[in-house]
């Protein structure tokens, strides 16, 4: 199970961190990444990141503004999210992938977390 959380209103150029806290004693095992939803679009890959944390893979929408980092003793996953601009605004949903490398397909995840948004003002 995974539960995302730290979403928020931020004004444009504002930062916000997001977690998602899994549950289960194989997070270790599962890559990790983030997606983003606006209502009305497809939902679209931010980040991910691979099962020890030393491979990351980035959209080119968020590179250079976002980072993703993970805490394998605490069954987390974050998301840094610097510079924020007002088409950053949507549902962020964290994912999970029965495999150590990183994804960037929806269908490369097994598990979604229930989202949480995140509205950038102008």
């Amino acid at each position: 199970q995974l539960q995302a959380s730290g979403g928020g209103l931020v004004q444009a150029g504002g930062c916000l961190r997001l977690s998602c806290a899994a549950s289960g004693r194989t997070f270790s095992l599962y890559a990790m990444g983030w997606f983003r939803q606006v209502p009305g679009k497809e939902r679209e890959f931010a980040a991910a990141i691979s099962w020890s944390g030393g491979s990351t893979y980035y959209a080119d929408s968020v590179k250079g503004r976002f980072t993703i980092s993970r805490n394998n003793g605490k069954n987390t996953v974050y998301l840094q999210m610097n510079s924020l601009r007002p088409e950053d605004t949507a549902v962020y949903y964290c994912a999970a992938r029965r495999d150590s490398g990183t994804g960037y397909l929806f269908d490369d995840y097994d598990y979604w977390g229930q989202g949480t948004l995140v509205t950038v003002s102008s």
